[in-house]
Protein backbone atom coordinates (compact mmCIF):
# COMPACT_ATOMS: atom_id res chain seq x y z
CA UNK A 1 0.00 0.00 0.00
CA UNK A 2 1.38 3.39 -0.97
CA UNK A 3 0.15 6.37 1.01
CA UNK A 4 0.46 9.72 -0.80
CA UNK A 5 0.44 12.89 1.28
CA UNK A 6 -1.33 15.12 -1.24
CA UNK A 7 -0.73 18.84 -1.50
CA UNK A 8 -2.61 21.09 0.92
CA UNK A 9 -6.26 21.76 0.18
CA UNK A 10 -7.99 25.08 0.86
CA UNK A 11 -11.42 26.46 -0.09
CA UNK A 12 -11.41 27.31 -3.80
CA UNK A 13 -8.86 24.63 -4.71
CA UNK A 14 -10.95 23.54 -7.70
CA UNK A 15 -10.29 27.02 -9.14
CA UNK A 16 -6.57 26.65 -8.54
CA UNK A 17 -6.42 28.54 -5.22
CA UNK A 18 -3.52 27.66 -2.95
CA UNK A 19 -1.94 24.44 -4.16
CA UNK A 20 -5.26 23.27 -5.53
CA UNK A 21 -3.96 22.25 -8.95
CA UNK A 22 -1.30 20.04 -7.35
CA UNK A 23 -3.88 18.59 -4.97
CA UNK A 24 -6.21 17.63 -7.81
CA UNK A 25 -3.31 16.21 -9.84
CA UNK A 26 -2.31 14.01 -6.89
CA UNK A 27 -5.92 12.99 -6.42
CA UNK A 28 -6.13 11.57 -9.93
CA UNK A 29 -3.39 9.04 -9.10
CA UNK A 30 -5.15 7.59 -6.04
CA UNK A 31 -7.59 4.68 -5.63
CA UNK A 32 -9.15 5.94 -2.39
CA UNK A 33 -8.83 8.91 -0.08
CA UNK A 34 -8.32 9.21 3.65
CA UNK A 35 -9.07 12.68 4.96
CA UNK A 36 -7.36 13.53 8.25
CA UNK A 37 -9.78 15.65 10.25
CA UNK A 38 -9.10 17.36 13.58
CA UNK A 39 -12.10 15.88 15.35
CA UNK A 40 -11.44 18.10 18.37
CA UNK A 41 -12.39 21.16 16.30
CA UNK A 42 -9.15 23.06 16.99
CA UNK A 43 -8.01 23.45 13.36
CA UNK A 44 -9.79 25.55 10.73
CA UNK A 45 -10.41 24.72 7.04
CA UNK A 46 -7.05 26.21 6.03
CA UNK A 47 -5.10 24.23 8.63
CA UNK A 48 -4.65 27.03 11.14
CA UNK A 49 -4.98 26.30 14.88
CA UNK A 50 -8.05 27.80 16.53
CA UNK A 51 -9.56 27.72 20.00
CA UNK A 52 -11.59 24.74 21.17
CA UNK A 53 -14.85 24.61 19.23
CA UNK A 54 -13.54 27.12 16.70
CA UNK A 55 -14.24 24.78 13.78
CA UNK A 56 -16.77 22.10 12.93
CA UNK A 57 -15.31 18.71 11.82
CA UNK A 58 -18.47 18.04 9.79
CA UNK A 59 -17.91 21.26 7.80
CA UNK A 60 -14.31 20.10 7.24
CA UNK A 61 -15.51 16.87 5.64
CA UNK A 62 -18.27 18.45 3.55
CA UNK A 63 -15.87 21.10 2.26
CA UNK A 64 -13.68 18.37 0.75
CA UNK A 65 -16.66 16.74 -0.97
CA UNK A 66 -17.76 20.07 -2.43
CA UNK A 67 -14.26 20.86 -3.72
CA UNK A 68 -13.94 17.52 -5.50
CA UNK A 69 -17.51 17.73 -6.84
CA UNK A 70 -16.79 21.22 -8.18
CA UNK A 71 -13.56 19.99 -9.76
CA UNK A 72 -15.36 17.17 -11.58
CA UNK A 73 -18.14 19.57 -12.56
CA UNK A 74 -15.56 21.86 -14.18
CA UNK A 75 -14.19 18.92 -16.18
CA UNK A 76 -17.50 17.61 -17.52
CA UNK A 77 -18.93 21.10 -18.17
CA UNK A 78 -16.29 21.78 -20.80
CA UNK A 79 -17.90 21.06 -24.17
CA UNK A 80 -21.20 20.04 -22.55
CA UNK A 81 -23.40 22.14 -24.84
CA UNK A 82 -21.99 20.46 -27.94
CA UNK A 83 -22.44 17.04 -26.34
CA UNK A 84 -26.04 17.82 -25.36
CA UNK A 85 -26.82 18.76 -28.96
CA UNK A 86 -25.21 15.53 -30.20
CA UNK A 87 -27.33 13.57 -27.73
CA UNK A 88 -30.45 14.64 -29.59
CA UNK A 89 -29.29 12.53 -32.53
CA UNK A 90 -27.06 9.92 -30.89
CA UNK A 91 -28.89 9.53 -27.57
CA UNK A 92 -27.15 8.16 -24.47
CA UNK A 93 -24.07 7.20 -26.46
CA UNK A 94 -23.04 10.84 -26.87
CA UNK A 95 -23.31 11.43 -23.10
CA UNK A 96 -21.29 8.29 -22.28
CA UNK A 97 -18.58 9.17 -24.82
CA UNK A 98 -18.27 12.71 -23.46
CA UNK A 99 -17.99 11.61 -19.83
CA UNK A 100 -15.56 8.83 -20.70
CA UNK A 101 -13.27 11.11 -22.71
CA UNK A 102 -13.29 13.76 -19.97
CA UNK A 103 -12.95 11.55 -16.90
CA UNK A 104 -10.67 8.69 -17.96
CA UNK A 105 -7.70 10.90 -17.13
CA UNK A 106 -8.68 11.04 -13.46
CA UNK A 107 -9.24 7.29 -13.27
CA UNK A 108 -13.00 7.04 -13.85
CA UNK A 109 -14.19 3.73 -15.27
CA UNK A 110 -17.30 2.93 -17.29
CA UNK A 111 -18.77 1.58 -14.07
CA UNK A 112 -18.20 4.91 -12.24
CA UNK A 113 -19.89 6.79 -15.07
CA UNK A 114 -22.81 4.36 -15.25
CA UNK A 115 -23.25 4.62 -11.48
CA UNK A 116 -23.30 8.40 -11.72
CA UNK A 117 -25.90 8.46 -14.49
CA UNK A 118 -28.05 5.92 -12.67
CA UNK A 119 -27.96 8.01 -9.49
CA UNK A 120 -28.85 11.10 -11.49
CA UNK A 121 -31.92 9.34 -12.92
CA UNK A 122 -33.02 8.37 -9.41
CA UNK A 123 -32.62 11.91 -8.13
CA UNK A 124 -34.37 13.45 -11.15
CA UNK A 125 -36.86 10.79 -12.33
CA UNK A 126 -38.47 13.26 -14.77
CA UNK A 127 -35.11 14.52 -15.99
CA UNK A 128 -35.45 16.69 -19.12
CA UNK A 129 -33.53 16.42 -22.36
CA UNK A 130 -29.73 16.69 -21.73
CA UNK A 131 -29.70 19.95 -23.68
CA UNK A 132 -31.66 21.57 -20.87
CA UNK A 133 -29.66 20.10 -17.99
CA UNK A 134 -28.58 22.92 -15.74
CA UNK A 135 -25.82 23.24 -13.16
CA UNK A 136 -28.00 21.47 -10.58
CA UNK A 137 -28.18 18.30 -12.69
CA UNK A 138 -24.51 18.42 -13.69
CA UNK A 139 -23.40 19.03 -10.10
CA UNK A 140 -25.52 16.09 -8.95
CA UNK A 141 -23.94 13.94 -11.65
CA UNK A 142 -20.45 15.07 -10.60
CA UNK A 143 -21.22 14.24 -6.97
CA UNK A 144 -22.49 10.75 -7.83
CA UNK A 145 -19.41 10.01 -9.96
CA UNK A 146 -17.12 11.27 -7.17
CA UNK A 147 -18.83 9.00 -4.67
CA UNK A 148 -18.08 5.98 -6.87
CA UNK A 149 -14.65 7.09 -8.05
CA UNK A 150 -13.17 8.46 -4.82
CA UNK A 151 -14.51 6.72 -1.70
CA UNK A 152 -13.45 9.06 1.10
CA UNK A 153 -12.75 7.73 4.58
CA UNK A 154 -11.83 9.74 7.63
CA UNK A 155 -9.06 9.50 10.20
CA UNK A 156 -10.76 11.38 13.04
CA UNK A 157 -7.55 12.59 14.65
CA UNK A 158 -6.94 14.07 18.12
CA UNK A 159 -9.70 11.80 19.39
CA UNK A 160 -8.25 12.16 22.90
CA UNK A 161 -9.08 15.88 23.12
CA UNK A 162 -12.44 17.46 23.89
CA UNK A 163 -14.26 15.13 21.54
CA UNK A 164 -18.04 15.01 21.53
CA UNK A 165 -19.42 11.51 20.96
CA UNK A 166 -22.36 13.16 19.23
CA UNK A 167 -20.02 14.81 16.70
CA UNK A 168 -18.22 11.53 15.96
CA UNK A 169 -21.51 9.68 15.59
CA UNK A 170 -23.03 12.30 13.28
CA UNK A 171 -19.92 12.58 11.11
CA UNK A 172 -19.55 8.80 10.97
CA UNK A 173 -23.09 8.46 9.57
CA UNK A 174 -22.37 11.08 6.89
CA UNK A 175 -19.07 9.41 5.92
CA UNK A 176 -20.73 5.99 5.67
CA UNK A 177 -23.52 7.42 3.51
CA UNK A 178 -20.80 8.59 1.11
CA UNK A 179 -19.25 5.12 0.92
CA UNK A 180 -16.43 5.68 3.43
CA UNK A 181 -15.58 4.66 6.96
CA UNK A 182 -14.55 6.75 9.98
CA UNK A 183 -12.03 5.57 12.57
CA UNK A 184 -10.92 7.69 15.56
CA UNK A 185 -7.14 8.10 15.71
CA UNK A 186 -4.53 9.65 17.99
CA UNK A 187 -1.51 10.27 15.76
CA UNK A 188 0.84 11.30 18.58
CA UNK A 189 0.07 8.15 20.57
CA UNK A 190 0.43 5.85 17.54
CA UNK A 191 3.77 7.45 16.65
CA UNK A 192 5.03 7.06 20.22
CA UNK A 193 4.05 3.37 20.18
CA UNK A 194 5.92 2.81 16.90
CA UNK A 195 9.05 4.44 18.27
CA UNK A 196 8.90 2.40 21.48
CA UNK A 197 8.49 -0.75 19.39
CA UNK A 198 11.49 0.11 17.19
CA UNK A 199 13.53 0.73 20.34
CA UNK A 200 12.69 -2.79 21.56
CA UNK A 201 10.83 -1.56 24.61
CA UNK A 202 7.39 -3.00 23.83
CA UNK A 203 5.67 -5.76 21.89
CA UNK A 204 3.28 -4.00 19.56
CA UNK A 205 0.28 -5.45 17.74
CA UNK A 206 -0.62 -2.91 14.99
CA UNK A 207 -3.91 -4.54 14.03
CA UNK A 208 -5.14 -4.33 17.63
CA UNK A 209 -3.33 -1.13 18.58
CA UNK A 210 -2.21 -2.54 21.91
CA UNK A 211 1.18 -3.32 23.40
CA UNK A 212 3.05 -4.86 26.33
CA UNK A 213 6.35 -3.81 27.84
CA UNK A 214 9.01 -6.40 27.00
CA UNK A 215 10.38 -8.22 30.02
CA UNK A 216 13.93 -7.08 30.69
CA UNK A 217 13.35 -3.64 29.23
CA UNK A 218 11.82 -2.18 32.37
CA UNK A 219 15.21 -1.25 33.69
CA UNK A 220 15.86 0.76 30.53
CA UNK A 221 12.72 2.82 31.01
CA UNK A 222 12.75 5.92 33.15
CA UNK A 223 9.84 6.60 35.47
CA UNK A 224 8.66 9.33 33.08
CA UNK A 225 8.70 6.90 30.14
CA UNK A 226 6.73 4.30 32.10
CA UNK A 227 4.12 6.90 33.00
CA UNK A 228 3.96 8.07 29.37
CA UNK A 229 3.40 4.54 28.10
CA UNK A 230 0.73 3.95 30.73
CA UNK A 231 -1.00 7.19 29.70
CA UNK A 232 -0.84 6.18 26.02
CA UNK A 233 -2.28 2.76 26.85
CA UNK A 234 -5.20 4.37 28.67
CA UNK A 235 -5.76 6.72 25.73
CA UNK A 236 -5.87 4.08 23.02
CA UNK A 237 -8.03 1.74 25.09
CA UNK A 238 -10.79 4.35 24.83
CA UNK A 239 -10.63 4.39 21.01
CA UNK A 240 -13.25 2.61 18.93
CA UNK A 241 -11.29 0.61 16.38
CA UNK A 242 -7.60 0.06 15.86
CA UNK A 243 -6.38 3.46 14.73
CA UNK A 244 -4.68 4.14 11.39
CA UNK A 245 -3.73 0.52 10.60
CA UNK A 246 -7.34 -0.54 11.12
CA UNK A 247 -8.54 2.29 8.88
CA UNK A 248 -6.11 1.48 6.06
CA UNK A 249 -7.04 -2.21 6.30
CA UNK A 250 -10.75 -1.42 6.00
CA UNK A 251 -10.11 0.81 2.99
CA UNK A 252 -7.91 -1.75 1.20
CA UNK A 253 -9.84 -4.94 1.94
CA UNK A 254 -13.30 -3.39 2.20
CA UNK A 255 -13.74 -0.38 -0.08
CA UNK A 256 -11.17 -1.45 -2.67
CA UNK A 257 -11.94 -5.19 -2.43
CA UNK A 258 -8.32 -6.32 -2.49
CA UNK A 259 -7.05 -9.76 -1.51
CA UNK A 260 -3.52 -10.97 -0.75
CA UNK A 261 -1.83 -13.67 -2.85
CA UNK A 262 1.58 -15.18 -2.19
CA UNK A 263 3.52 -16.20 -5.34
CA UNK A 264 6.27 -18.78 -4.67
CA UNK A 265 8.70 -20.72 -6.83
CA UNK A 266 8.70 -23.95 -4.82
CA UNK A 267 5.13 -25.04 -4.04
CA UNK A 268 6.20 -27.70 -1.51
CA UNK A 269 8.33 -25.46 0.70
CA UNK A 270 6.71 -22.11 -0.20
CA UNK A 271 10.02 -20.45 -0.99
CA UNK A 272 11.68 -18.58 -3.86
CA UNK A 273 14.89 -19.57 -5.67
CA UNK A 274 16.99 -18.18 -2.81
CA UNK A 275 15.15 -20.14 -0.14
CA UNK A 276 13.18 -17.19 1.25
CA UNK A 277 9.81 -18.35 2.67
CA UNK A 278 6.74 -16.53 1.32
CA UNK A 279 8.97 -13.88 -0.31
CA UNK A 280 6.14 -11.72 -1.66
CA UNK A 281 2.65 -10.71 -0.60
CA UNK A 282 0.83 -9.07 -3.50
CA UNK A 283 -2.38 -7.08 -3.19
CA UNK A 284 -4.65 -7.82 -6.15
CA UNK A 285 -8.32 -6.99 -6.86
CA UNK A 286 -10.86 -9.59 -5.81
CA UNK A 287 -11.62 -11.68 -8.90
CA UNK A 288 -7.99 -11.81 -10.07
CA UNK A 289 -7.12 -15.04 -11.91
CA UNK A 290 -3.98 -17.16 -11.75
CA UNK A 291 -2.80 -15.62 -15.04
CA UNK A 292 -3.62 -12.17 -13.67
CA UNK A 293 -1.36 -12.83 -10.68
CA UNK A 294 1.39 -13.93 -13.08
CA UNK A 295 1.16 -10.55 -14.85
CA UNK A 296 1.34 -8.78 -11.48
CA UNK A 297 4.61 -10.60 -10.77
CA UNK A 298 6.12 -9.98 -14.24
CA UNK A 299 4.75 -9.44 -17.73
CA UNK A 300 6.94 -12.28 -19.11
CA UNK A 301 5.44 -14.67 -16.55
CA UNK A 302 1.94 -13.70 -17.62
CA UNK A 303 2.62 -13.96 -21.35
CA UNK A 304 4.31 -17.35 -20.99
CA UNK A 305 1.78 -18.74 -18.50
CA UNK A 306 1.24 -22.51 -18.75
CA UNK A 307 -0.38 -23.48 -15.44
CA UNK A 308 -0.24 -22.77 -11.73
CA UNK A 309 -0.28 -24.86 -8.58
CA UNK A 310 -2.32 -24.08 -5.50
CA UNK A 311 0.40 -24.74 -2.91
CA UNK A 312 -2.08 -25.22 -0.08
CA UNK A 313 -3.91 -28.08 -1.77
CA UNK A 314 -1.23 -29.19 -4.23
CA UNK A 315 -3.68 -29.20 -7.15
CA UNK A 316 -3.03 -27.79 -10.59
CA UNK A 317 -5.14 -24.76 -11.52
CA UNK A 318 -5.74 -23.12 -14.88
CA UNK A 319 -5.24 -19.59 -16.17
CA UNK A 320 -8.81 -18.51 -15.43
CA UNK A 321 -8.95 -19.91 -11.90
CA UNK A 322 -10.10 -17.13 -9.57
CA UNK A 323 -7.87 -16.61 -6.55
CA UNK A 324 -8.98 -16.39 -2.93
CA UNK A 325 -7.51 -14.28 -0.15
CA UNK A 326 -4.40 -15.93 1.27
CA UNK A 327 -3.72 -18.27 -1.68
CA UNK A 328 -0.13 -19.45 -2.10
CA UNK A 329 0.52 -19.95 -5.81
CA UNK A 330 3.40 -21.39 -7.83
CA UNK A 331 3.30 -20.30 -11.47
CA UNK A 332 4.75 -22.33 -14.33
CA UNK A 333 5.52 -20.47 -17.55
CA UNK A 334 7.46 -20.81 -20.79
CA UNK A 335 10.85 -19.19 -20.66
CA UNK A 336 11.24 -16.33 -23.12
Amino acid sequence: VTLVDVAGLVPGAHKGRGRGNQFLSDLAQCDALIQVIDISGTTDLEGNPVEKGGSNPIDDYKFLLEEIDSWILGIISTGWERTARSAQAEGQKAINNHLSSKLTGIGASESDIATGLSELSREFPSIPDPKSWGEEQLFSLSSAIRKSLFPISVAANKADKYVSEETISELSKIVESEGGVLIPTIAEAELAIRRASLAGLIEYSPEKLDFEIIEGSKGQLSEAQRKALKSISEMINKLIGGGLVDLVSQVVFGQLSRIVAYPVQDDTHWIDGDGNPLPDAILVPKGTTARGLAFHVHSDLGEGFIRAIDARSGRVIGAEHELSDGDVISIQAKSS
